[in-house]
């Protein structure tokens, strides 16, 4: 089945050129799939990039990384979508490894993930963990993919959410329908952690996510995690 890769980007020009390209150039692109980039605004070189190398490029009045992901869904025309950030690399054989899982039974999945660079030795625990299925371990930057009609059964990411949004709609997934691991790894980006350093991204993240399950409001986590990270 045709997919359609939605990108949202902020200030990624140091990364999107890259990742088009690998997406484009992946086993078995065709012509019957698509890449759209969705921009939140930016202020760098992101738009001018992408409109260089020919991808379409959308610029989202709403704001925020769910919005941007809505907008890019709604303005797609494939049945099944792939979510993936502007700094996650998925295997290059990613369309025959979406295109298996659906054969299989899957309406969604995303794959396991590796750093680009191991700043510290205890990241290869998180990397290890994300093969198993617990929300604990999931997130955006393993990308996402699934078919537009059970996205739009759950009302696609909700827009209120300015942090956890892939987290909600992974939780609804999974209590709706079979969701798959890939055990093939994304390569996604380090840079959080050469920012801040292991244990202070490892206590903002548990800090977060015991104030999600806890039902704290978005002001809250929010204000939490930036408070604790040097990260947009």
């Amino acid at each position: 089945m045709a997919i359609s890769i939605i990108i949202p980007t902020y200030n990624e020009e140091n990364s999107i050129s890259d990742l088009l390209k690998h997406l484009f150039n992946a086993n078995k692109f065709g012509d019957d799939n698509e890449i759209l980039v969705v921009d939140g605004g930016s202020s760098d070189r992101t738009v001018e990039i992408v409109q260089s190398l020919g991808f379409r490029c959308i610029q989202s009045d709403r704001k925020g990384r769910a919005a941007q992901m809505n907008v890019g869904a709604e303005q797609s025309s494939n049945d099944i979508l792939y979510f993936v950030h502007a700094d996650s690399f998925p295997p290059v054989s990613y369309v025959d490894d979406i295109n298996e899982s659906l054969e299989m039974g899957f309406q969604s999945g995303c794959y396991r993930y590796k750093f680009d660079h191991y700043p510290t030795p205890l990241l290869r625990i998180n990397s290890y963990c994300t093969r198993f299925d617990r929300i604990m371990v999931r997130g955006g930057d393993q990308t996402l993919f699934i078919t537009r009609s059970l996205f739009d059964k759950l009302g696609g990411f909700r827009e209120d959410f300015r942090i956890m949004e892939d987290y909600d709609l992974i939780e609804k997934i999974q209590n709706t329908a079979e969701f798959r691991i890939i055990q093939k790894d994304a390569i996604v980006s380090s840079r959080k952690y050469k920012d801040n350093g292991y244990f202070r991204v490892q206590i903002a993240n548990l800090t977060v996510f015991m104030m999600y399950f806890a039902g704290a409001s978005q002001e809250m986590m929010c204000h939490a995690y930036s408070n604790m990270l040097d990260y947009r």
